[in-house]
């Protein structure tokens, strides 16, 4: 059997390999639209470019509620037909993407229109990457395996939380092997996006704590990673003081359009960040934790986190240190143990406060050996993390948030 520090050793060459190749690509960001009303603007722009009929895809609720009635009526105005595509769920599965393809082609839509959260904007970059390509979405599943350029992008987040409008990846679900992967490609990176955190006000309180964890995650793990360069760096200590400063009022006065605002910025520059920098172990297993229970990501995220940082803490603790002095916590004289140790905490007490749970009520032990195999493999050959973790730590992590009764 290999040794554990063998296959570190191995990982960390992979991984530094991956860090200096990916300085030959160029990761794009969209053209950027930004402010109350900035949907609307997006609409004129995508008129501008020429589309005639367009593909929206977006979830059941949103249209139940109207959040698209002014985008719609804006698009009427410009002259642009579209079509509703909204059987997008939380981990969209491959069947919802070929579903929506299948829409696009028989309305003939030139371009795609994802508004929504993570889920619907994941699901709208690969029926855009499937509508250029020929291959099958398993197929793409990985780094670089888009071969065509998509059909024209845009997209509308209505959380704050994946920053799904700016990276390069999606996440679909196969249930058909309890299977949760990561599309990750340049092209994949929406051509015009826009962050309206007037869309955002009637956000469920729930929801907009997971998807603000969310986006701290994004933030946390980019920073800590090995993979972080000084631009890296910047986008997510910035997105981490604005989480700290901004998330506890969304979630507690919804309709503070400011604070609503300042956490979609922060979601994109966390964004920007991990799709350079890459994530951690927080997704490798929050993606089982959804692929397997259907957990929302970003509430999976939450719970996943400060259990990670406790993990990584030995081999970052400068980094976590800095987190804290963004945050806010620093009161003068402590030492980087302490202020990581405070930022940790500060962490537990945010998803307390949220009413987020510190277990994941449907864990059985019975999937934890399968669920640690596919977090490692994730892991390990997609992320540079702070510290390696082998499968005995791995299932005993997971044990740790059994459901009380187990």
């Amino acid at each position: 059997m290999i040794p554990f520090s063998l296959k570190v050793l191995v990982y960390k060459i992979f991984q530094f390999l991956l860090k200096w190749s990916t300085k030959l690509l160029t990761f794009r960001t969209p053209e950027l639209f930004s402010g109350p009303g900035s949907s609307l603007q997006l609409c004129e722009h995508i008129a501008k470019t020429g589309v005639k009929s367009l593909l929206i895809v977006t979830d059941a609720m949103l249209v139940k509620i109207g959040l698209l009635k002014p985008m719609e009526e804006k698009l009427r105005q410009l002259g642009i037909q579209y079509v509703v595509y909204d059987g997008v769920l939380p981990n969209p599965t491959i069947e919802q993407i070929e579903t929506g393809l299948a829409m696009l082609k028989k309305e003939g839509c030139t371009a795609i229109l994802a508004i929504g959260g993570g889920s619907s904007i994941d699901a709208a970059k690969v029926i855009a990457a499937r509508a250029r390509n020929p291959h099958k979405i398993v197929h793409m599943a990985g780094l670089m395996r888009v071969l065509f350029k998509p059909m024209p992008l845009y997209a509308v987040p209505t959380t704050a939380g994946t920053g799904s409008e700016v990276t390069i990846a999606a996440v679909v679900s196969d249930p058909s092997t309890t299977r949760k992967f990561a599309i990750m490609d340049p092209k994949l990176v929406p051509i015009g996006a826009c962050l309206d955190g007037a869309l955002m006000t009637g956000l469920p309180a729930p929801i907009t704590a997971a998807t603000g964890m969310d986006a701290l995650t994004h933030a946390v793990e980019a920073y800590i990673s090995r993979n972080h360069t000084p631009a890296t760096d910047a986008e997510a200590l910035e997105a981490t003081r604005l989480i700290m400063q901004n998330l506890p009022e969304a979630v507690h006065n919804g309709s503070n359009v400011e604070a609503r605002q300042n956490m979609a910025l922060a979601s994109f520059k966390a964004g920007v960040a991990f799709t350079t920098a890459g994530v951690g172990y927080v997704h490798a297993i929050a993606h089982n934790f959804g692929a397997y229970y259907h957990l929302p990501h970003g509430l999976a995220n939450a719970i996943v986190l400060p259990r990670v940082l406790d993990f990584s803490k030995p081999d970052c603790t400068p980094r976590l240190a800095k987190l804290a002095e963004v945050s806010g916590l620093k009161q003068g004289g402590e030492s980087e143990v302490q202020l990581a140790d405070k930022f940790i905490a500060h962490v537990r007490k945010l998803n307390a406060d949220f009413g987020i749970p510190t277990q994941v009520d449907k864990l059985k032990a019975s999937d934890i050996p399968a669920i640690t195999d596919k977090a490692l493999a994730e892991a390990h050959w997609t992320y540079a993390v702070p510290r390696y973790m082998d499968k005995p730590e791995c299932e005993n992590f997971l044990r740790g948030m059994l459901p009380a009764a187990a």
